[in-house]
């Protein structure tokens, strides 16, 4: 009778941890996330298909998303924090999941009637279907911008509480549930089409979703009755007490007089520019709030202490040294077939996953802000390997060809290049997901040793980068005011995105293969720049104490957000 107490005590922290708000907020996370990576992967493969084996849908949806969350991002973060917590979740969750399913009926409709469709009204019932389809999927992928922001930039922060070290695994855990379902989801998806046809897939997905969003929305309501504190949105000084005792050493700066603080509150802004009462409002002035917003959300955004950081993290985007259609297309380029670029895929994620299990590892030794500094240190010199491929024999790289020949040869019309037809074919064979060989003839060892090191150096520096990513994200949550968590994070989105368009902007200029070594030196400046600026958001922080190496014991050395004073 003397032994079931420890056993009982084992029983109830495990039925502790499984009925926790942390818990529950990770199973509502893992539901979202993977649906939504069956929908991305699937959709761009559904637009491939319908518009008979061309990129010209697909590139249009990228473009309209990518614009999307460029324009629309600050307006949906102030939405997010000007409304009560559980009702942005349940909204974002409800119209996301909602417009997935409509578009996966519209698209069974069309893949069952295609042939019919194309009849009617010479094409202009299926040219409407498309325009339906990409419309609706944006504003899918607008609202799940909004569950983000709201999900892992502040319930994540408030179920934390003021533990900077949970917060810190929460993260971790978090983006670990992202990396493996970037690999399964779309593995599932791709093999119901495979086995199936793409109206099973459709099919699958609608139902998944509505499975998925009713699950959600109860995990959603469990978490919301088990964090009492998500049901208040504190006033500044509740939450600059918790800035406080999340930065033990931000105690100076808070004690400082208003002119002095670092961050200048978003509404404060708003409302110098704002009328006072709706009633002296016309309707130009109301037509012109959603641009007072934009520009009030940038404003806080350049006022924030960690904007330099921020601004890091949005340059990491800018580069083509991941793996995305450009670089895969390339690896098809260089001879790589399928059933490889999967195992490079799969050994790609097993380092990202590495990097939010180092990244845990290494704040804990060395505190946030040094943690972000080893991460970009370790990314850029992985990446030099890339920068060694673009000079390694087998490298097409040649700056005697013009960078522009592919985009001119097509501007005026005249007959494709091989290059291109061949970049063509290889892009057109890797959107429809075969893993037939680019060439016939087996390719001597030599030639794959610059794409050797170039996969070499890109998955390497996965373990940098996502690393970088969670310091840049704790970092954001910890430094930025309660009031102005969505806006800032709007904001964030809106320059990944930025940056994101401009390195596809970057390869629809000098799409040739000859070129590609070009694109990879203008993508290691890009992230060197970024990383520049982290370190300069650092040295201001920490100053010389950034390169001392301190023990555990040391919290004020170790501390997340010490920052200074930003002025504009």
């Amino acid at each position: 009778m003397d032994n079931p107490g420890p056993k009982s005590s084992c029983c109830e922290s495990v039925r502790d941890f499984f009925t926790s708000a942390k818990f529950l907020i990770y199973m509502g996370h893992a539901l979202s996330t993977w649906g939504d990576r069956m929908w991305n992967f699937a959709v761009a493969v559904f637009l491939v298909e319908l518009y008979g084996n061309s990129l010209l849908l697909t590139a249009v949806y990228g473009l309209v998303v990518a614009g999307s969350v460029l324009l629309l991002g600050a307006i949906i973060g102030d939405w997010v924090d000007k409304n009560p917590r559980l009702k942005v979740a349940q909204t974002s969750l409800l119209v996301q999941n909602s417009c997935v399913i409509v578009c996966g009926i519209l698209l069974m409709v069309v893949f069952q009637f295609k042939e019919q469709l194309v009849e009617l009204y010479n094409g202009w019932i299926l040219t409407t279907c498309y325009i339906l389809v990409i419309t609706i999927a944006n504003i899918a992928n607008l609202a799940s911008t909004a569950t983000a922001i709201t999900i892992q930039r502040d319930w994540v922060v408030v179920v934390a509480g003021q533990d900077s070290s949970k917060l810190a695994d929460m993260n971790a855990t978090v983006r670990i549930i992202d990396q493996l379902n970037n690999i399964l989801a779309p593995m599932l998806v791709g093999q119901i089409m495979s086995f199936g046809s793409h109206f099973i897939g459709c099919g699958f997905i609608s139902g998944w979703n509505l499975c998925s969003m009713c699950v959600e929305y109860a995990l959603l309501w469990k978490v919301y009755q088990k964090t009492p504190a998500l049901a208040v949105k504190g006033g500044q000084k509740e939450q600059q007490q918790e800035l406080k005792q999340l930065s033990p050493t931000k105690d100076l700066e808070i004690d400082q007089s208003p002119e002095e603080s670092s961050q200048p509150l978003m509404n404060e802004t708003s409302a110098v520019a704002t009328p006072d009462s709706p009633e002296q409002r016309g309707c130009c002035s109301q037509m012109m709030e959603p641009l007072r917003t934009l520009k009030a959300g940038w404003v806080a955004y350049y006022n924030q202490n960690i904007f330099l950081a921020g601004m890091s993290l949005a340059f990491l985007y800018m580069t083509v040294l991941g793996f995305d259609c450009i670089t895969t297309g390339y690896a098809y380029m260089q001879g790589l077939n399928g059933s490889v670029l999967s195992l490079l895929m799969g050994a790609s994620a097993v380092s990202g996953i590495c990097g939010t299990v180092a990244f845990t590892w290494v704040r804990k030794k060395c505190g946030l802000i040094r943690t972000g500094f080893i991460s970009g240190t370790a990314q850029l010199c992985c990446l030099m390997l890339c920068v060694a491929s673009v000079f390694a024999p087998g490298s097409p790289f040649d700056l005697s060809v013009s960078p522009f020949k592919d985009l001119y040869t097509h501007l005026i019309g005249e007959k494709m290049l091989p290059e291109a037809e061949h970049s063509l074919t290889s892009a057109l064979t890797f959107g429809n997901a075969t893993t037939a060989a680019p060439a016939e003839e087996v390719l001597p060892l030599q030639s794959y040793m610059s794409v050797s090191l170039l996969f070499s150096g890109v998955i390497a520096a996965r373990v940098g980068l996502w690393s970088f990513d969670l310091t840049v994200t704790q970092l954001i949550q910890e430094n930025v005011i309660e009031s102005e968590r969505g806006v800032i994070n709007g904001v964030q989105n809106s320059m990944n995105y930025l940056l994101d368009l401009l390195h596809f902007i970057m390869v629809i200029l000098a799409p040739n293969p000859e070129a590609f070594g070009l694109l990879v030196l203008i993508s290691v400046s890009f992230v060197a720049i970024g990383h520049v600026m982290y370190f300069c958001y650092a040295f201001k922080s920490l100053g010389s104490r950034l390169f001392l190496c301190c023990s555990p014991e040391h919290k004020e050395e170790t501390v997340d957000s010490l920052s200074l004073p930003t002025t504009v």
